[in-house]
């Protein structure tokens, strides 16, 4: 039985989000104060670091911290949907005017259950359901929804519940929809440690039917010599049932081939040709010599340039082994290897603290602009976007795999007030996701503020 979703529509600010006074200021490599516009009661936070990259507007999402993007044209029209780290839902937010960011639409989520994930193509979207971890204020007691919705985003600020596919266990985290009849998930499924690889069959939105799985062998609670883990973390984790071999996704998909960030598991490619029985076809282990836990948390392949991105994720505090962002050579798919390492990101001059893993918080790579599955997303070219907790927004130049360089970054400020637990300790700036548009718009996310839209100007 389909449960009626009730979309708020709030009312239309008349706010202006300033954009910095000159490019040229943001251009420096040192802090910047933002003067809002006369007209904009609510100002661009001023505090932050920037090379090559201009700040163009700013939304705090009415007070509802955003986690994962997807953008998407309609009409003359410009749409950010959201999930949220604090607050259970998805929002709408109009960006056609960057300078003006307006959410227009909430659609509250169910109770207890973590909606940080959303992807979309065409007229549908999909959006995780998943436990929430402790450690982000999860109460393991609570009853939770699981899995995904799928949606009917016509109407783009009125989101219409079509179906929900249900894992059995403590839901998806993230998931990959490309179009057509299938969706790519991470799934909790229950008799498993950590996430495993499901497709799933859409073609009826109403009735979603799972048509495989795949899994890295130990991880089935009944087979032999399960996959070791490291050291228990302290502060981390990998999945709602704490292993590190586990998908933890989006599964990349490109032609006939899947690119699996399988957490200790690396890099794994499988063959779905025939996707009621995925083949595994290659991988590329990451850990040692880096970490194990999100070993490999997220990879991109691009198969035009015969490589693929990889990046691990760092919830140590700095505490652990090193993380990594990676380029990989994947023109032979069963044999992948690495091509090159991303350089560190060093403080901007002036900063107070001599490098990130010593700043607070999380540090390390996070998400990258994902979603080259749609066509309102910037292709992959000579610039790659990462978002690198509290080292902010990080650009490089890969016109050279073999040497990747930093041309440009943007570190939000602090956030001024905590909506969650996380990050422990000091509560310092964690960008979380970035997506970037194909009119050259940048959009990220943090845990305790808003959505900052910026443009890269080197």
């Amino acid at each position: 039985m389909r449960r009626d979703v009730d979309v708020q529509h709030p009312s239309r600010r008349q706010a202006l989000r300033a954009s910095l006074t000159a490019a040229s200021a943001l251009a420096a490599t040192q802090a910047v104060a933002t003067p809002a516009r006369p007209d904009a009661p609510q100002a661009v936070p001023g505090g932050q670091y920037a090379r090559n990259v201009e700040l163009v507007g700013y939304t705090d999402m009415d007070h509802r911290p955003a986690f994962k993007m997807a953008i998407r044209r309609v009409g003359n029209r410009w749409y950010l949907y959201t999930g949220h780290f604090w607050d259970s839902g998805w929002s709408v937010v109009d960006v056609t005017d960057p300078r003006r960011p307006e959410v227009v639409a909430f659609v509250p989520g169910p109770k207890d259950t973590w909606t940080l994930q959303v992807d979309l193509h065409g007229d549908i979207m999909v959006t995780a359901l998943e436990q929430i971890f402790p450690n982000f204020g999860g109460d393991p007691e609570a009853g939770f929804e699981e899995g995904i919705y799928i949606w009917d985003i016509k109407d783009p600020v009125r989101p219409r519940r079509l179906g929900h596919y249900r894992t059995g266990g403590t839901g998806t985290h993230r998931n990959l929809y490309p179009g057509g009849r299938y969706v790519h998930v991470a799934a909790g499924a229950p008799g498993f440690r950590g996430n495993i690889y499901t497709i799933v069959d859409i073609e009826d939105p109403a009735r979603p039917r799972e048509v495989s799985r795949w899994w890295v062998p130990g991880q089935r609670d009944d087979e032999q010599g399960p996959p070791p883990a490291e050291r228990p973390h302290t502060h981390g984790f990998c999945c709602a049932n704490s292993a590190d071999v586990s998908l933890h996704g989006p599964p990349y998909v490109a032609g006939d081939l899947a690119y699996l960030p399988y957490g200790a598991a690396g890099l794994i490619v499988l063959d779905i040709s025939d996707v009621t029985t995925p083949v595994p076809v290659g991988g590329l282990n990451f850990s040692p010599p880096f970490h194990s836990r999100f070993g490999v948390h997220g990879v991109l392949p691009v198969p035009d340039r015969k490589m693929a991105f990889a990046n691990s994720e760092d919830v140590s505090y700095g505490k652990g082994a090193a993380p990594h962002a990676s380029i990989v050579d994947i023109s032979d798919p069963a044999h992948p290897w690495l091509l090159s390492l991303f350089p560190t990101p060093e403080p901007p001059p002036g900063a107070p603290y001599p490098d990130f893993s010593s700043r607070g918080g999380w540090s390390g790579p996070h998400n990258i602009n994902h979603h080259q599955h749609h066509p309102d997303v910037q292709r992959q070219g000579d610039l790659f976007y990462i978002a690198h907790f509290n080292a902010g927004l990080r650009v490089y130049d890969v016109s050279n795999a073999r040497l990747p360089r930093e041309v440009g970054y943007f570190v939000p400020p602090d956030p001024t007030r905590r909506y969650g637990p996380m990050p422990e300790g000091r509560l310092v700036a964690q960008t979380e996701d970035v997506v970037v548009d194909r009119r050259g718009y940048i959009y990220i996310s943090d845990k305790n503020q808003g959505v900052h839209i910026l443009r890269y100007t080197g």
